[in-house]
């Protein structure tokens, strides 16, 4: 058969002629991109080989060698893959476009590096940043060999292959080299890409290297004696080489030989032994998979075995990336592989979502090689395979936990996960919250546990809940009202001021057998004697017509109006239902963008406020209820306690303007300043707010005041 030529797809062409066009710098890519494919076409002909054991035949041993010959200024890359038939050569390498093609032109042409080239699909291509000629000879099991070659001038030709020595099976890709690439045929060049680029190859990658051997001829008898005094090395060398032919004379003859080197001698990690590996190995080996440009925090390397047996390393960083819940990005954090080869790298169901931030590897032995991503989704394997990632997962956290310096680092970026968790995988959720730190009443500098070591010990006997108060910040929940009780009881109060922290502690309930009871909330029962049990129950009566007509100046502001077991020092606070929003949580609701409205009609809690009877100023409004319950200053005073409850509750007010208004008036009463006070007077009149303050409360406010 003649040669045929053939034409390039016009996009592939587009391609080519930008990748001979322009300067890049970072060409040596070209030899990554070639070994990836020889690994794939390997992986094919194993593949084949599970289900066609024949198909071996034509050559058991796979490798992948490269041979630079720099006389003639060749470079080549030979596989002992499937190799290709004529129509593979046709289709594969110039008439078909593949669909990366234009989409790589179009990432090169917004600034995208040539690297990128193999994640379209069109990794050959780049063979011409080096090379002005390229030859790739194939032969495929079902065909004869052959030889395409195109120097990239829009065709190609290809030619049934007579002149070179049979492949058996497989591909030889020869590229005749630039005359300003020659670097690329250098053994120590070749021998740094494939480290940098290829070292985690399954195949053994071989390089074909030429050295210059002084060699000895056999002697006769009576000079070998002559010999062996003299040069005693090189009779060592003779000596290996017994199948030579005998020479009759002395002679030393310098020749070329040429040996295949196996460059990537180091397995892939996972597979060897967690003990002969060195933390700088675990190190390089995080950086090749992440790109990270720092060390990692901590690794996990183990194996499991039994009825499934897979291997896998762990790792996690040392800080977040910016766009850790960025729920569209592509999660690639987990590479899978079955039996050493890459099956995917963006499989969701090998790790659960809160644990997004965990890198690594796993390889089964029990995944079948073909699986494809629907058939994967059933796959109880893979169950399994979650299920003991997760554990080991909590035993790597556990292990960071007992150096404070590198859990608190771990922490501060990987916190919010840990609460997702909680809130999201209730199998773990007691291990998950181990791990959990928050700020306290007794530890207000530093985060502390849950757990037996921190606030569970410090737990005084008689407290028989573990209570904890949310808010916005830090500093708005240290000194809340809610607190005063817990703190003179000597109980200490969780601060939670963490948003996500509201959605954990809803599905926490308890920790060791100890209920979590927020304390802004309704149903505060605090442990107490009965002597305690009985005054409070005394209180209650003797307040019962403040409560009522406090009531009744609020409508429905408040659901009901009742004597405070939790503040000593307030007038007054105001609780949310049990089973409802808090303050804070009505506040990050109400902070959602695309929130739903009708939400918060039934899960905004009906407030109760509560009264100190202990206050100054509750005892006076009392008193003043008691002469005249229909005493105007009450009423208005009751607004401003109500008001001022809202804020130091954490709540917002709806009116602000009448609320400044309100205390405006009071700063005028308390300097006497009557004029503004009749000015203000008839603009609030209009308003739905309560009557204004009359002159003659004008002493009562001073002395409350």
């Amino acid at each position: 058969m003649a040669t045929e030529s053939f034409g390039f797809q016009a996009e592939i062409s587009q391609l080519l002629d930008l990748i001979i066009n322009t300067f890049y710098s970072n060409k040596e890519i070209f030899l990554r991109e070639l070994i990836s494919n020889c690994s794939d076409a390997i992986d094919k002909i194993r593949y084949a080989s599970l289900t066609d054991p024949s198909a071996l035949e034509t050559g058991t041993d796979l490798y992948i060698r490269i041979t630079p010959d720099t006389e003639n200024k060749v470079l080549s890359i030979r596989d002992t893959g499937v190799g290709m038939t004529k129509a593979d050569l046709v289709n594969n390498l110039g008439t078909i476009a593949k669909s990366g093609t234009k989409g790589f032109m179009e990432a090169l042409s917004s600034g995208a590096d040539i690297s990128m080239i193999g994640q379209f699909g069109v990794g050959f291509y780049s063979a011409y940043l080096v090379a002005e000629r390229v030859q790739v000879i194939s032969k495929h099991n079902d065909d004869e060999q052959y030889i395409w070659e195109s120097a990239a001038g829009g065709t190609f030709t290809i030619t049934p292959d007579t002149v070179n020595p049979p492949l058996g099976r497989g591909t030889e890709i020869r590229l005749y080299l630039k005359e300003d690439q020659m670097e690329y045929i250098e053994e120590k060049k070749i021998k740094d890409i494939v480290k940098k680029h290829s070292e985690f190859i399954s195949y053994p990658i071989q390089l074909a290297v030429t050295k210059e051997v002084e060699k000895v001829g056999r002697v006769e008898d009576d000079e070998e004696e002559v010999k062996e005094e003299k040069e005693e090395s090189k009779i060592e060398e003779v000596e290996d080489d017994e199948d030579k032919p005998k020479e009759k004379k002395t002679k030393k003859i310098k020749e070329k030989e040429t040996t295949n080197e196996e460059l990537n001698k180091t397995k892939p990690i996972w597979t060897r032994n967690p003990q002969e590996i060195t933390a700088e190995e675990y190190g390089a080996f995080y950086k090749s998979l992440t790109n990270d440009w720092e060390e990692h925090l901590a690794v996990k390397h183990f194996s499991v075995e039994g009825q499934l047996e897979f291997k896998a390393i762990l790792y996690i960083p040392k800080r977040a990336p910016f766009d850790l819940f960025e729920t569209k990005k592509k999660r690639n954090n987990i590479k899978l592989y079955v039996r050493r080869v890459f099956i995917m790298d963006d499989c969701e169901d090998l790790i659960p979502e809160y644990l997004n931030f965990v890198k690594g590897i796993v390889d089964s032995e029990d995944l079948p090689l073909n699986i494809s991503r629907e058939t994967l989704q059933q796959n109880k394997i893979l169950k399994v395979i979650r299920k003991n990632i997760v554990k080991k997962c909590m035993d790597l956290f556990t292990e960071i936990a007992e150096d404070k310096d590198n859990f608190n680092k771990f922490y501060e970026s990987f916190g919010k996960n840990l609460k997702l968790g909680i809130h999201e995988d209730a199998q773990n959720r007691s291990k998950l919250a181990e791990f959990l730190r928050f700020f306290s009443t007794k530890s207000l500098e530093e985060q502390t546990s849950l757990k037996v070591l921190d606030y569970i010990t410090r737990m005084p006997e008689i407290q028989k809940s573990i209570y904890y108060l949310t808010g916005e910040s830090l500093g708005a929940v240290r000194d809340s009202p809610f607190l005063e009780v817990l703190k003179k009881k000597g109980f200490e109060v969780l601060l939670l001021v963490d948003p996500i922290d509201e959605y954990a502690v809803t599905q926490l309930k308890e920790f060791e057998g100890k209920k979590l009871i927020c304390v802004s909330k309704e149903g505060l029962e605090l442990e107490e004697t009965e002597d305690e049990k009985k005054v409070r129950e005394e209180e209650a009566a003797q307040f019962n017509d403040l409560c009522q007509t406090i009531k009744e100046a609020l409508g429905d502001k408040v659901e009901k109006v009742v004597v405070s077991n939790r503040i000593t020092d307030s007038p007054c606070v105001l609780v949310t239902g049990q089973f409802g929003w808090s303050s804070n949580m009505e506040r990050i609701m109400k902070a959602q963008a695309l929130r739903d409205s009708s939400m918060s009609s039934y899960m905004a809690s009906k407030k109760t406020l509560e009264l100190n009877p202990h206050n100054a100023i509750v005892k006076e409004l009392k008193r003043k209820v008691a002469e005249d319950k229909a005493d105007k200053s009450v009423r208005d005073l009751t607004f401003l306690l109500f008001e001022t409850a809202l804020l130091t509750s954490g709540f917002s007010l709806d009116d602000p303007t009448s609320f400044a208004k309100r205390i405006n008036r009071m700063i005028s009463l308390g300097l006497d300043v009557d004029d503004e006070e009749e000015e203000l007077a008839p603009a609030e009149s209009s308003t739905s707010a309560p009557p204004p303050l009359e002159a003659v409360s004008t002493s009562a406010m001073e002395e409350i005041d």
